[in-house]
C-alpha cells in the first residue's frame, strides 16, 4: 500500500481525534517496517499531539531511527500544550547532542513560548541571542513570541524594541505588547498602542483588561470592560470573563462580584472550569465564603485550583476542620494538591492548634509529592507552632531553614514569644526583627511593647521613633463598608463626613455599653508620646469603627456587615468588634491586610490570633 494512503489515513485520524484508528495503524507501520519513513512517523507524531496523546508522542520521538527538524518541533509544541515548558527546555539540547540538528524558526519559537510560560527570562534571552545569529534571524512569527515572552516576564521595554522590528505584525504581536504594558501598569503606554491596534477585537480587549487587573488596576479594568460591552464586542472566548471575575476579588466588592457571576451565566459559561475557580477565589475573597461553597459544590469537574481555592478560602475564614476535610477528600478523589493547597492546610492547622497534623502535612508535602517547601510553607509551620507554644522548635526550624526569615516569619514568633511570656526569646527575636527595619506599623508595635515590658527602654524607644518616621510616608489607615450596589469609605479621624453626628453618637453609645461590660481601651496600640485621653480618643476614631457604625446606621436590620480595610486591625478594635457584634446581635465580617474576620456572638474567627 503506498505511503501517501497511510499519509491520508493519519490525517483522517487528527481531524477526527480517532485515537484507536492512531494506535492501529501504528502497530500497522511496526510490523511492516514503515517507521523509517520519517515523513509517516512525523505524521504520526502529529496525530498523538492533536489527540492529546503526549506519552504515546513521547514513546514514538525516541524510538525514531532518525528525527527531522520537523520531528522536534512537533514534540516540543506537544510539550509545551502539555502545560510542561520546563520538559521542552529540558528535552532541547539533545537536539544538537543526539541529532546533530540546530534549531529552526518553528523550533525557536518552541523555547521562547516554553520560557515565556516559565518567566524564565535568562534562558530567554539566552535563546533570543541564539535566535539573532541564525539564518531565521528576521523571523516576524518567533518576534511575536519574543514580545509575548518579554510581556509575561515583565519587561515591556524589551518586548518594545523586538515589537517595533517586526515586519508584518500579527494580531498576536500587538495583544503581547498591549498586556505587556498593562500588566505593568503602565496604562498610559498600554491605551496609545490599544488606540492604533488595527482590530480592537475581543482578543484585543482581553490583553488590557486582564494586564490592567493583573497589575492592580481593577477599576479602570472594569471601565474598560463596560466600554466593551457598549460597544457590542462578542465574548466569544470566556479569558476576559475569568480576569474581569478576578477584579472583583481584588476590589473586594461582593455585589460587583454577583452581577459579573449572572454575566457569566446568561452567556453560558458556568461550566467554564476556571470561571467557576475564579468565583469560588472571588466569593471567598469578597468574605461570602458560603456563596463559595455554593458554586464549588455545582462544579461538574474540579481540577487542583478547584479544590486549592475552597479549602484555602475555608481556612482564610476560619473554617480549619472544613478545610482538612476538603483536603481528605480531594486526595480520595485522586487530585494531587500543589504548594498552595500546603499553604492553606497548614494555616488552618494553626488556627486549631493542630501541630502534628501541620507536622505531617509539612512532611506529605516534601516526601509524597515532592515538592520543596517555601518560606511562606515555612512561616506557616512557625506560626502553627509558635501559637501552639513550640518555640524551641520553632526556633530551631528558623535557624536552619533555606531562607532568610522575612518581616512576617518573625513578627509571628515575637508574638507567641509575648503570648507566651518567654521574654528572653522574645527579646532575641525581636532584635532580629528592628534589623529588618519594618514596614508594617503593628510590627513596630509589637516590639515596643515586648521590649517594654523587658525593660529594654532604648529599644523600645527607638521602635516608637522608627514608628513616626514611617507614619509619615505610609499608606493613610481607611475601612469601606458596603451593602447592596453602595459603599462608603472612611479614614482614621474622618470628621467632614454628612452623617458625622450620628456615627459619633453611636459609637459613643456603643462605648457606654462595652464598659458597663468591661472594656477598657488599650492604648498600648497608640505609641505617639501623648495624654491618656487623648490615645483613647485615636482609638476611638479608627477608620473601621465609623465604617461600622455607618453600616450598623444604614443597612437592613439582621444583614451582614462587610468591611475591608487597607491596614491590619489593631488589637483594641478587635476586642471592640468582638463586643459590638455580640451587642447588636449583628454578624461583622472585616478583611483587613492580613486576613479575614468573622465578628458573631462575641466571637472572632481568627480565635484571637492574627
Amino acid at each position: 500500500m503506498p505511503i501517501l494512503h497511510y499519509l491520508h489515513q493519519l490525517k483522517s485520524c487528527a481531524n477526527q481525534r480517532s485515537i484507536t484508528s492512531a494506535k492501529q495503524l501504528h502497530a500497522h507501520f511496526i510490523k511492516l517496517g514503515l517507521t523509517q519513513f520519517i515523513h509517516l512517523t512525523n505524521t504520526l507524531l502529529n496525530v498523538y499531539n492533536k489527540c492529546n496523546l503526549l506519552e504515546d508522542a513521547l514513546q514514538l520521538f525516541d524510538e525514531m531511527p532518525q528525527r527531522d527538524h520537523v520531528s522536534w518541533a512537533t514534540i516540543l509544541t506537544a510539550q509545551n500544550q502539555a502545560n510542561l515548558p520546563n520538559k521542552t527546555l529540558s528535552r532541547f539540547p539533545s537536539m544538537f547532542s543526539l541529532d546533530r540538528l540546530l534549531p529552526d524558526d518553528f523550533v525557536f519559537a518552541s523555547l521562547v513560548k516554553a520560557c515565556g510560560s516559565l518567566g524564565a527570562i535568562k534562558q530567554g534571552r539566552q535563546v533570543h541571542g541564539n535566535f539573532l545569529v541564525s539564518q531565521f534571524f528576521d523571523d516576524d512569527v518567533v518576534k511575536s513570541s519574543l514580545v509575548d515572552m518579554y510581556a509575561k516576564c515583565g519587561l515591556p521595554d524589551n518586548g518594545r524594541l523586538v515589537f517595533d522590528s517586526i515586519t508584518s505584525r500579527n494580531m498576536a504581536s500587538w495583544t503581547a505588547m498591549i498586556y505587556g504594558y498593562a500588566r505593568k501598569g503602565r496604562k498610559e503606554e498600554a491605551l496609545e498602542l490599544f488606540s492604533r491596534v488595527p482590530v480592537k477585537d475581543l482578543f484585543a480587549w482581553t490583553a488590557l483588561i486582564s494586564g490592567l487587573v493583573q497589575s492592580g488596576n481593577a477599576v479602570d479594568a472594569f471601565g474598560l470592560f463596560v466600554e466593551m460591552r457598549k460597544k457590542g464586542i462578542s465574548i466569544i472566548d470566556p479569558l476576559v470573563l475569568s480576569s474581569i471575575v478576578g477584579a472583583s476579588a481584588n476590589l473586594a466588592m461582593l455585589e460587583l462580584g454577583k452581577q459579573v457571576h449572572g454575566l457569566v451565566i446568561r452567556l453560558g459559561y458556568e461550566s467554564c472550569i476556571f470561571i467557576s475557580n475564579a468565583l469560588v477565589d472571588t466569593y471567598a475573597k469578597c468574605s461570602d465564603i458560603l456563596a463559595a461553597k455554593d458554586v464549588f459544590s455545582r462544579m461538574s469537574r474540579r481540577d487542583v485550583v478547584s479544590w486549592t481555592s475552597i479549602i484555602v478560602g475555608a481556612a482564610q475564614h476560619g473554617q480549619a476542620k472544613e478545610a482538612l476535610s476538603l483536603y481528605d477528600t480531594m486526595v480520595l478523589n485522586g487530585v494531587k494538591p500543589n504548594e498552595v493547597t500546603f499553604v492553606g492546610l497548614i494555616y488552618a492547622c494553626s488556627h486549631v492548634g493542630l501541630v502534628n497534623r501541620g507536622r505531617e502535612l509539612f512532611k506529605s508535602m516534601v516526601e509524597d509529592y515532592g515538592i520543596h517547601p517555601s518560606l511562606q510553607h515555612y512561616t506557616c509551620l512557625l506560626d502553627l507552632l509558635g501559637r501552639s507554644g513550640y518555640l524551641e522548635e520553632a526556633e530551631t526550624i528558623i535557624n536552619t531553614m533555606p531562607f532568610k526569615p522575612d518581616e512576617p516569619t518573625w513578627a509571628a514568633l515575637l508574638s507567641a514569644c509575648k503570648q507566651y511570656g518567654n521574654a528572653k526569646m522574645a527579646i532575641r527575636f525581636a532584635d532580629h526583627l528592628l534589623s529588618l527595619k519594618p514596614e508594617e506599623p503593628s510590627t513596630y508595635i509589637l516590639l515596643s511593647n515586648v521590649y517594654a515590658s523587658s525593660g529594654v527602654w532604648e529599644h523600645a524607644s527607638k521602635a516608637r521613633h522608627l514608628l513616626e518616621t514611617l507614619e509619615v510616608r505610609k499608606e493613610p489607615g481607611y475601612s469601606y463598608v458596603y451593602f447592596g450596589k453602595e459603599s462608603q469609605t472612611f479614614f482614621a479621624g474622618e470628621s467632614s463626613h454628612p452623617m458625622n453626628d450620628e456615627i459619633y453618637g453611636l459609637l459613643n453609645e456603643l462605648g457606654v455599653e462595652m464598659k458597663r461590660r468591661g472594656y477598657v481601651p488599650d492604648t498600648s496600640w497608640i505609641l505617639h508620646n501623648t495624654e491618656h485621653q487623648e490615645k483613647e480618643r485615636q482609638l476611638f476614631w479608627h477608620s473601621e469603627r465609623l465604617a461600622v457604625a455607618y453600616g450598623l446606621l444604614k443597612s437592613v436590620p439582621g444583614t451582614t456587615i462587610r468591611i475591608v480595610k487597607n491596614l491590619r486591625v489593631c488589637g483594641d478594635c478587635h476586642i471592640v468588634l468582638k463586643l459590638v457584634s455580640e451587642i447588636v446581635k449583628r454578624e461583622i465580617v472585616v478583611r483587613d491586610a492580613k486576613r479575614y474576620h468573622h465578628f458573631k456572638d462575641g466571637k472572632c474567627s481568627c480565635n484571637d490570633f492574627w
